[in-house]
């Protein structure tokens, strides 16, 4: 892969399936480096592979269809260029898109009431005076980056009424009603079977700005003052009621301890809870399963819930009776889940893999099958490499359990070797990822490690992976990003066996202070106006290196508060990947490089 593949990239999002399992929809995102911005398109596409995807809408970026349970309308935000994404309707029997929402500052995802003719979402809605520019007194330290700015911009629920012909621009669409004051921040809202109480996640307890708990509430479809429902130290994400209504089952960390901070204790998981009250009941073992899809919804189908679970790299998908029988497994192997619906006894999940953002696979009991070719043209490339699992075991010193595996994934360039090698400490897994690809392509083997902050796991793991003859064990680098960005900075003050290192963005504290002893060549990347990773650890390690005469460069990305690697503006993705290649080129460059066009 070489950088200008970005253009290239497909990534389908979570789709949603008609009430009678026949079609999907799905919004397909793509970077547009031309307008160095991303688009986005629903799509529509057979279940039954009876016909090929076709595009939907021509939005600049439409995305969260959702259908509504009588099928007769699809329901998805849309935003124009430089605008907030809105509310909008589509007819499924043919018609004109109508935007239903005119938020201050966008809404979120449309969730449908069961009678077809309401919608809930969340919106922020500015405080007065919020934006007057005058200062903000704070006496306490916000425990997360943007909870200064969720007092003055809460996220609220709203409940829009349809009128009686949607798709009629002459009848005039009612006000949404706001349900919530925001003063928990409230998301993930859903309806209850008999479309009266709408449930949300909000964090209204006292310590709520100082600990991660977040409770389940419900109010009134019609209005009214909020009730708790789940009673501990939870951390509860995307409640469903169950079909009677008497039960929500939640997305949990059941379990924060004393102080409501430690998510090491397991989770999240499925849990489920009386909407009487109550404390949340595990249905999963805490410590066992722990949920990785993008699904904005804790989906409950013909009595059993359908989880995407991580598991040694990939996010299987599940199938968890609630009754107590054992889950089933309805995809497993080297694949990502990323997101998944239900209609008609049809699952349709959005799979991933190490060449591939994603495509489209419906599920039912007698086979699987494939939907979508969104990552045909950038695979046609040739360009994209597999990657491979590697296991080592743990040294004595690591933070790991006796006997445990140290889990990794070797992408190799094409040719013989021995190949420099790039070690990645940051998770890694059966997904696509263009960094990597692209260092392949320029003729590295990328080692990833799923080894958490452990920096003696993850050399256990490198020298392992290097023992292979076409892997050059002399000539190592070292990259990560965020929290692996600060094990990278560890790494090269314990060891001069890295050519070059690159630190990107490592989060505020968490860089040793031993950095007189860095003699590593290393490229620190941050952004200007990261709030989750502000760029003052990244800009003291280049000041340090600097002083001392260590080859070093700051790439700093203005503008930024996300993650250059994806999230990024395309142009700024862009300039990452060539920067990378620069920087390893100098400093690790590849003996014999593959010709243009080829590996």
């Amino acid at each position: 892969m070489r950088p200008a593949d970005l253009a290239l990239l497909r990534t389908p999002g979570v789709p949603t399936v008609s009430p009678e399992g026949r079609m999907a929809v799905v919004a397909v995102g793509r970077p547009d480096l031309a307008a160095d911005g991303y688009r986005g398109q629903l799509w529509a596409v057979p279940t039954d592979g009876s016909a090929p995807p076709r595009p939907l809408t021509s939005g600049a970026r439409d995305s969260a269809p959702a259908f509504s349970p009588d099928g007769r309308w699809l329901a998805y935000l849309s935003a124009a260029p430089g605008g907030h994404p809105q509310v909008h309707l589509l007819p499924t029997a043919g018609g004109a898109p109508r935007r239903l929402t005119d938020a201050p500052l966008g809404a979120g995802a449309p969730v449908w009431a069961p009678d077809s003719r309401r919608l809930a979402f969340t919106a922020r809605v500015p405080r007065d005076g919020a934006d007057d520019g005058a200062p903000r007194l704070l006496t306490r330290l916000p425990l997360r980056p943007d909870d200064a700015d969720a007092r003055d911009r809460p996220t609220c629920v709203f409940v829009l009424d349809l009128p009686a012909d949607p798709d009629d621009d002459g009848v005039p669409l009612p006000e949404p009603r706001q349900l919530t004051d925001g003063a928990g921040e409230d998301t993930d809202v859903t309806w209850s079977p008999d479309g009266g109480t709408l449930a949300f996640v909000s964090a209204r307890h006292a310590r709520a700005d100082r600990d991660l708990v977040r409770d389940v509430y419900l109010v009134p479809a019609a209005g009214g003052e909020p009730r708790r429902v789940t009673r501990g130290r939870g951390r509860c994400r995307l409640p469903a009621f169950d079909p009677t209504g008497a039960t929500l089952t939640v997305t949990a960390h059941p379990d924060l301890g004393p102080h409501g901070l430690d998510l090491a204790r397991g989770g999240p998981t499925l849990c489920r809870v009386p909407v009487t009250g109550g404390a949340l009941e595990p249905v999963l073992d805490p410590h066992d399963t722990r949920r990785a899809d993008e699904t904005p919804a804790t989906l409950v189908v013909d009595g059993a819930a359908l989880l995407g679970v991580a598991r040694g790299g990939a996010v299987e998908l599940l199938r968890v009776p609630l009754d107590g029988r054992p889950p089933e497994t309805l995809v497993d192997g080297p694949f990502t889940v990323r997101g998944f619906a239900a209609g008609g006894g049809v699952v349709v999940a959005t799979v991933a893999h190490d060449r591939s953002a994603g495509e489209l696979v419906a599920i039912t009991p007698a086979r699987r099958r494939l939907l979508t070719g969104f990552g045909r043209a950038l695979g046609a490339t040739g360009r994209l490499h597999r990657a491979t699992g590697h296991s080592a075991a743990a040294p004595d010193s690591a933070a790991a359990p006796d006997g445990a595996a140290v889990r990794g994934w070797v992408t190799v360039p094409d040719g013989q070797g021995p190949h420099p090698a790039v070690l990645v400490p940051s998770g890694g897994g059966w997904s696509l990822r263009d960094d990597v690809q692209v260092l392949a392509s320029a003729g590295y083997a990328v080692v990833q490690c799923d080894a958490d902050p452990d920096p003696d796991a993850v050399l256990a793991l490198l020298d392992s992976v290097l023992a292979d003859p076409a892997l050059d064990g002399e000539r190592v680098g070292v990259l990560g990003s965020g929290a692996a960005g600060a094990l990278a900075a560890l790494l090269v003050t314990r060891t001069d066996r890295f050519a070059a290192a690159v630190v990107e963005r490592p989060p505020s504290g968490t860089l040793p202070e031993a950095l007189d002893t860095v003699r590593t060549p290393t490229l620190v990347l941050c952004a200007a106006q990261d709030r989750g990773w502000p760029p003052g650890e990244g800009q003291r390690l280049f000041a340090a290196l600097q002083r001392r005469g260590v080859p070093s460069e700051l790439l700093l990305f203005p503008g930024e508060e996300t993650d250059a690697a994806s999230g990024a503006p395309p142009r700024h993705r862009l300039a990452r990947l060539e920067h990378l290649l620069r920087w390893w080129d100098r400093w690790l460059p590849v003996a014999d490089a593959p010709a243009a066009g080829e590996g």
